[in-house]
């Protein structure tokens, strides 16, 4: 699936007394914003004529596309929902602490405080077992089904290329290529497209 750091203010330098200089010449307002000429786009990289090779960065895949985008909500919802149960638990165990700090009770009062933390604490263990467990679970469901649509996709663009090969960036050890070879942005736009085209699931019905 940073605090702010403020940077302390410069000493106060000594202005020295102004000159007399000759004003300089009066420059032409700017256009308007509306009337400037817009910035020039950087020009795609094509791809090389007759290349057999090329590389796609599986990483970015996961990250940029719409279908990545879905998978690390999903699972990023599901660990805050994990992390507010057991801040909930962990509450509860603060508060018999309070109580057995704060509280004159008897011996058997106190011992059974005593029980309810440490269950407590034993539900907190087991909670966090299986809130990382079903995360795992969660990610590796999430990860074949990345695969299953995103292999279709990835054989087809190297077939349209013509290619011999494609490598993955981040696992062939690749240390340089021509810009134009990686396939990354292509892989992301025909996968994009085929999830847009897709049927989106029925809503429950209420």
């Amino acid at each position: 699936m940073a605090g702010l750091v403020y940077a302390q203010q410069p000493p106060v330098q000594q202005t020295p007394p102004p000159t007399q200089q000759t004003p300089p010449p009066p420059q032409p307002p700017a256009p308007p914003a509306a009337l400037q000429a817009p910035p020039t786009p950087a020009p795609a990289v094509k791809f090389p004529e007759g290349a057999k090779y090329a590389f796609v960065n599986i990483q970015r895949i996961a990250t940029e596309s719409s279908d990545g985008k879905a998978s690390s909500a999903r699972i990023e919802a599901l660990r805050l929902k994990k992390a507010t149960e057991l801040t909930e638990k962990n509450k509860a165990v603060e508060a018999f602490q309070a109580k057995q700090r704060s509280a004159v009770m008897s011996e058997a009062a106190s011992a059974q405080v005593q029980k309810d933390i440490d269950k407590a604490q034993v539900d907190i263990q087991r909670v966090t077992q299986d809130a990382q467990a079903e995360l795992q679970d969660l990610q590796n469901e999430l990860q074949i089904d990345f695969q299953r649509k995103v292999g279709p996709v990835i054989e087809q663009v190297a077939r349209e290329k013509g290619l011999q090969l494609l490598f993955s960036q981040g696992d062939s050890g690749l240390i340089w290529a021509d810009a134009g070879l990686d396939l990354t942005v292509e892989v992301i736009r025909r996968l994009d497209a085929a999830a847009a085209a897709s049927p989106k699931p029925a809503a429950p019905k209420k």
